[in-house]
């Protein structure tokens, strides 16, 4: 079974790979664009890029209710495990291989203070190199910074990143995100939630096509793409 990916909204994505399910930074409840019920998930694995609420969203009582393990920082894993959740705690730069291939942890420019106020460590996005040979980055919550070209040497398939701005790169940084990356295709996500974070993702793929090489997607919530079309 080749990855494919749905976006549900927000930052959270569901990814389907080799017969494993993947969840990703799950803001479902509260989320009034989400696109899935968390009471209806059973993922194997979870993965929380930081602490904030708009990430960790439903982690707890999904991980709970179908044994999932959280794939995250290690200040973030030891959190969760006192809430008696299964975690795997990573850090950045540090990569692991998992039934449906390996991760590595990637920077990110952004705070990650858990909803309680605990420290969340440090913030983090996620590249994922998948059995089937399928390459994906989720960027998470993050701020334009000039390594996103080391990521892209690595090689990216598929992007995700935010063009929300205010809490994250806006429209233009994302742009110069995409030239620095150079994914063979990339979907815009934190954006459109709530008004503070309103943009018109259209017009920033229409950029995209114009201004890179790489194949723009705007998924709506519930939308799937396969990684490789």
């Amino acid at each position: 079974m080749s990855t494919r990916v749905q976006w549900l909204g927000h930052s959270c994505l569901w990814i389907e790979t080799d017969g494993l399910k993947l969840l990703v930074d799950p803001f479902l409840s509260g989320n009034p664009k989400a696109a899935a019920d968390p009471d209806q998930l059973n993922p194997d694995y979870i993965f929380v890029s930081h602490g904030h609420g708009d990430h960790v969203g439903d982690t707890i009582m999904i991980a709970k209710k179908c044994g999932a393990t959280v794939i995250c920082n290690y200040e973030i894993s030891q959190w969760l495990e006192e809430r008696g959740v299964k975690a795997h705690g990573m850090q950045h730069g540090g990569g692991f291989g998992f039934p449906f291939g390996r991760v590595k942890l990637t920077l990110a420019f952004h705070g990650s203070a858990l909803p309680d106020g605990s420290n969340g460590g440090n913030p983090c996005g996620f590249h994922w190199f998948f059995k089937d040979g399928a390459k994906v980055y989720d960027a998470a919550d993050t701020g334009l910074f000039g390594d996103m070209a080391l990521i892209g040497e690595e090689g990216v398939d598929l992007a995700f990143l935010p063009i929300g701005d205010n809490y994250t790169m806006g429209p233009d940084d994302a742009l110069r995100a995409v030239r620095l990356i150079k994914p063979a295709a990339v979907v815009p996500i934190h954006y459109g939630t709530f008004g503070l974070i309103e943009q018109d993702a259209a017009e920033w793929a229409r950029q995209v096509a114009a201004r890179t090489a790489s194949r723009p997607k705007v998924l709506q919530p519930g939308e799937w793409l396969d990684v490789r079309p």
